[in-house]
Order: structure tokens, then sequence, then C-alpha cells
């Protein structure tokens, strides 16, 4: 079940059994219900997982929202407006975490989030991230100490805040040993500025010198179905270390929920039609992963971008999705991705169904290619 036949049967509610094991133990049990958003009476989301360890450990949502989409790279963008809106439903939702950059259009991503929860800061958590010198017309990563503390004092200007809950790497800069970004963020931490480093796209090597200067508490790299490279990296070093992980793209950028097709237009706004795996080509031959996915769901209850996100939250519980969306009904459906439960007997089926059909095309062009480590 993709996304339209879910609008198409009214299965929005979803049902399926409570979560178990390591995310039931963080429920609403646990959690201090005068901090959770009410909407109508109950949340969608409660459930609760916790990235990092000791010192570096945050408790936060099962799943949370990245920004990036509501302004740029998907197609055509919703006036600002009801963006600022969908984000405040899916606090109203029970979900109070949200990801951002400032390389995200030009530092208007971070305004917009700002915008968006000025009225209810002290009860959301931020994560956003450092790479690129919005001062340069260059995409040159940019991770000197000094840069990163210039950027950040810039950050939290346009968050309209004092404190960034979250702060991590966005992409490598080879140029820069890693000891230094992890120090540089260490400092903003002791200033009060940050609360905790996360880094992104970065190989197991180069997790292990940024945690040996600085606590590292989560990675955030892309991972899903067709994209399951960080399993064979860095998972056993994050489990090795106690370092959370937060897979964004877990519906492959879209694709494994439904709405995208070798027709869909892949040139207005859209950074994905520069890629191989988006290619008219390799999204008709990757049709068929979706179809297994589609109707694995089906029998479940679940539609296509639940059975996903369900897949990767049962297989590891050090991990958090980081979804997109501009739209209510997708909020709604993929919170309500905490409600369901697959067994280890079913995560195996899947993958086994999956892996008879190879994916077509890399997830990135070269120069993409080159910014990340694995």
């Amino acid at each position: 079940m993709n996304r339209r036949d879910l609008l198409k049967s009214g299965l929005i509610a979803g049902t399926g059994a409570m979560l178990t094991g390591s995310l039931a133990s963080t429920a609403v049990a646990n959690t201090d219900r005068r901090n959770i958003p009410q909407v109508g009476g109950c949340t969608i989301i409660t459930k609760k997982r916790t990235l990092g360890t000791g010192k570096a450990a945050l408790t936060v949502p099962a799943l949370y929202v990245g920004c990036m989409g509501m302004q740029s790279g998907r197609g055509l963008t919703p006036d600002e407006k009801s963006m600022e809106k969908l984000i405040q439903q899916a606090y109203d939702r029970g979900c109070n975490f949200f990801d951002t950059a400032e390389g995200y259009s030009g530092g208007k991503n971070e305004e917009l989030l700002g915008r968006a929860i000025a009225s209810i800061r002290k009860n959301v958590l931020i994560s956003t991230k450092f790479t690129v010198d919005l001062t340069k017309n260059s995409p040159v990563n940019d991770n000197r100490p000094e840069r990163i503390k210039a950027a950040c004092e810039a950050s939290l200007r346009r968050l309209k805040t004092d404190v960034i809950d979250l702060y991590h790497q966005h992409r490598i800069d080879r140029s820069v040993p890693i000891e230094d970004v992890a120090g540089a963020v260490s400092d903003l931490i002791k200033e009060g500025k940050v609360r905790y480093f996360g880094l992104s796209e970065v190989s197991a090597e180069t997790i292990r010198r940024a945690h040996q200067v600085h606590p590292v508490t989560t990675v955030q790299s892309e991972y899903h179905l067709m994209f399951r490279k960080p399993e064979t990296e860095v998972f056993a070093t994050l489990q090795e270390l106690g370092i959370g992980f937060t897979a964004y793209s877990p519906t492959n950028r879209g694709f494994l929920g439904g709405s995208l097709t070798e027709y869909a237009d892949m040139k207005t706004n859209d950074i994905r039609g520069d890629w191989p795996r988006f290619t008219p080509e390799a999204l008709r031959a990757n049709a068929r992963i979706l179809q297994v996915v589609s109707d694995f769901g089906k029998t479940r209850g679940m539609t296509s971008a639940q059975v996903s996100m369900a897949w990767m939250m049962h297989k590891y519980p050090f991990i958090v999705p980081l979804f997109g969306t501009t739209k209510l009904s997708h909020l709604e459906e993929d919170l309500r991705t905490a409600d369901f439960t697959l067994s280890q007997n079913e995560i195996t089926e899947l993958e086994d169904k999956v892996s008879k059909f190879p994916v077509m095309g890399e997830r990135y062009d070269a120069t993409q290619q080159e910014r990340v480590e694995c």
C-alpha cells in the first residue's frame, strides 16, 4: 500500500500492535505527560528513543521531521506560512524534534523553523548542521574551527534561539582534521551554545577519532531498504561506542512511499533529477522493489512508507528515522509508524524479497559522492 492507496482506502488511522522491546521501554508510560502536545485529547506519537549514551545521551521522539524539503530540492515549494503551520502541526501531534541546516536554502530553512517554533521553543529540540560558508558563493566545505563558531552564531540568530540542541558536521572537510572539528563543537558546548554533537555521512574511523575528543551523540546518514551500506561500514562502531543513528531519507527520498514514478517532473526545483537513481529508467526498474514493499504492507495494514521505517526501527534499537514531508496527511501517516511492530522473521522475509531485485542507479552523482565518506 502506497500513499495514494492510503488516501483512497482511509487507512490513515492505522492499526497494529504496540511496539515491544527497547522501544516500548521508552513509551508513554515513561514520558512526562505534561509536556506532550495534545490533539483532540491524544497524540499520534508518544514513543521515545535515546540517541547516544552517558553525558551525550539525548532522548527524542521515535521519529522526527526534516525541514529541508519544505523549501528546496523536492519540486514545487509550498508557501512558507503553510510550512510553518505544518511544523506546528507536527508538534501538536507529539513530535518536538526538527532537523535543518545552514546550507538549506541559504539559511532560510533555519529561519523558517525559527519562526514556526518561536512560541514553543522551550519544548522543542532543534537539530541543525554546519558545512558551507554562506558568505561565499561556493559549494566547498569549510569546517575550520573559526568558521564553525561563526556558523553557530549565525544559525542561532536565524533560529531565534540561544542554544542548538544537536549540532552536526554536515559534510566532511578533508582539509581539516576531524579532531579540530570535534574540538570546536566541544568549545561551543562548554560555552552553552550547543548541547550535543553529531556527525553526518562519515566513516567508522572518523567517528572513532571524533568520539575520542568529544562524545558523539548521533551520526546522521542515508539509510533505507535500497541503501544499506551503513550496516557494513559504521553500525558496529556505533553499537560499540554507544552512539545513535538518525536515518535520513528512510523512504529513499520518497520513492518507497510510492510518490515517484518514471513520469515525475524531476527538473523543477528537484535535486533528485541529477542523480542516477532517479532517472526515468532507474525509477521504472526499481518499481519492482516498491511493489514488494507495498505488497508486504498490504497484508499488515501498513503503507509502504510505514513498512520502510518500521523495518529499520525494529532491526536496530539505536535508529531514529528522519523523514520529510510537505503534507499533513503524510506527516500523520509517517508518525503512525511507531504503532506497528515487525518480528525478526518478518524483517528477514522483507529483506529476502527486496534482495531479489538489484537496485538500479547510484544514489549520488560523482560530485555529491565526493562529499561523503560512506
